[in-house]
């Protein structure tokens, strides 16, 4: 969680001097600068009323919102914030969330490179490329394939496939702040001032959207396919891949274009096979952020003292209370486990990815240890879009330990098979733990218990109830049948 939970400022006061005010202001840190607790200017592919990021207008708070605007835009501007106002949805405006992430995709990336409409050519490569992956992958994993279709995306489709999953892994960490943030105020306090309490949720919606929506879409110009980060974002049995970031990723790599694709889609089709036939992953995974959310603990005490002592005529003091960490979670029991359950689990979907993919790729591609490595540190690295939502709430979307992870998925391989190693994600209890991932070889070779038997005769029984009521029958024959006998004699 950052120090800045909302992303968004209050405007900064007109200098007396005019332009050289504006100049001292600015060289002395004010305005919307790195001090500036709520952080609008400092957003990726925020621009201002008079340019990019660093411009003249990236002191303006609403610039995230507005883009650069002239005087004929101001109409259109103040209708959106008269919606903004008047939002009275949950803790995020995901309309206004949708709105900025395509505002920033439609700006291009850093590098520079703009998003494109998907051409039938590139559509035809990525459903040719996902197509021989999953051939590839029939030899690599006992899994079948996840993917009942191949699509190639451009960012902004991206962007609008992937929000509805952002949306469930976002709501429950802003409900809960929203929800720290309400209780602070005595009942009393809370009855007088409803009006502003509404305007404060609108406000801390519209808020949260634009930091979501500016995060998404720079990462929506970093991603290669729909499950880069571990998750399930994309709509299930979709194999989803992104020509333009294709093309930008294998650039430098001095690999063929086609090899990276291939490459890629390899690992797209990996994941889906692995969420498609694991049923209870995903919500296993976005159990661990709800787990998180529920552990948020808001300093309370420091709140209700800044509310105590508001003075309207000194905003500052409300700045340097947020610059302070005022909603700042605490460490709890409750998030260190939720985020330890995340973080594993996270490490053990890439390192089985990984995995997999390079015993389908090795025999196959001669860039596949190239190929491996660079992936490797970008999940490791983490890109900016990622850091923000580190930042946002809280958590690290990369697996720490993939390497761990992938040596122990590669030795399960070695000592059980293809087979055994797959069949441990039938129940989360059977994973390895963040204990294994420190002793990979003892957990390799400890004694399983085969369930396979049991399983069978359960099987078994349960697919024929007609014999089971014959032996109930006659077990009760037997029993009537004794009792007479004793009758007798």
């Amino acid at each position: 969680m950052s120090d800045t939970p909302f992303g968004f400022g209050l405007p900064p006061e007109e200098p007396d001097d005019g332009d050289e005010g504006k100049k001292k202001d600015q060289e002395s840190g004010g305005g919307q600068g790195p001090a500036n607790p709520f952080g609008f200017g400092g957003l990726p592919g925020a621009g201002g009323f008079g340019g990019g990021p660093g411009g003249p207008g990236a002191d303006n708070p609403f610039a995230a919102m507005f883009g650069s605007l002239n005087p004929n835009d101001l109409g259109a501007a103040f209708q959106q914030l008269g919606q903004m106002l008047s939002y009275e949805g949950g803790p995020v405006n995901w309309d206004m969330a949708k709105q900025i992430a395509r505002q920033t995709v439609s700006q291009g990336s850093p590098d520079g490179t703009k998003d494109t409409s998907v051409g039938p050519a590139e559509s035809k490569a990525v459903e040719e490329a996902v197509r021989l992956a999953d051939l590839w992958l029939d030899d690599a994993t006992s899994l079948p394939s996840g993917a009942a279709s191949a699509v190639a995306w451009s960012r902004a489709e991206w962007v609008e496939a992937t929000l509805p999953a952002w949306k469930e892994l976002v709501d429950p960490v802003a409900e809960r702040v929203g929800t720290a943030m309400g209780d602070v105020l005595p009942e009393e306090m809370q009855a007088m001032a409803g009006p502003l309490i509404g305007m404060m949720r609108s406000m801390g919606g519209a808020m949260f959207g634009t930091q979501i929506g500016q995060a998404v879409g720079v990462l929506a110009g970093e991603v290669v396919g729909s499950s880069d980060i571990g998750l399930p974002l994309g709509p299930a049995g979709k194999a989803a891949l992104l020509p333009v970031n294709i093309e930008t990723f294998g650039k430098d790599l001095s690999v063929p274009q086609e090899e990276v694709r291939l490459y890629l889609a390899l690992r797209e089709a990996a994941h889906q096979r692995l969420f498609a036939h694991v049923p209870w992953l995903r919500s296993h995974l976005f159990g661990a952020v709800d787990g998180y959310a529920r552990g948020i603990k808001v300093d309370t005490a420091k709140l209700e003292d800044v509310v105590g002592q508001f003075d309207p005529q000194n905003p500052e003091q409300m700045q340097e209370a947020l610059q302070q960490g005022m909603f700042q979670p605490e460490d709890t029991p409750e998030q260190k486990a939720a985020l330890a359950r995340l973080e594993t689990a996270l490490a053990l979907v890439e390192g089985w990815v990984d995995a997999v993919v390079h015993a389908a790729a090795k025999p196959r591609l001669s860039s596949a240890d190239a190929l491996r490595e660079t992936l490797r540190r970008r999940r490791a690295s983490g890109g900016p879009a990622e850091q923000t939502f580190a930042t946002l709430i809280g958590l690290e979307l990369r697996p720490r330990r993939l390497r761990d992870a992938s040596r122990l998925w590669a030795s399960l391989t070695d000592a059980r098979g293809v087979d055994g190693r797959d069949a441990l994600w039938h129940h989360p209890d059977m994973l390895p733990t963040a204990t294994d991932l420190d002793d990979p070889d003892g957990f390799v070779h400890r004694e399983q218990i085969d369930f396979s038997e049991l399983d069978k005769m359960l099987g078994e029984a349960a697919d024929k109830p007609d014999l089971r009521k014959k032996d109930q029958a006659e077990d009760k024959a037997e029993d009537e049948g004794d009792g007479k006998g004793d009758d007798a004699g």
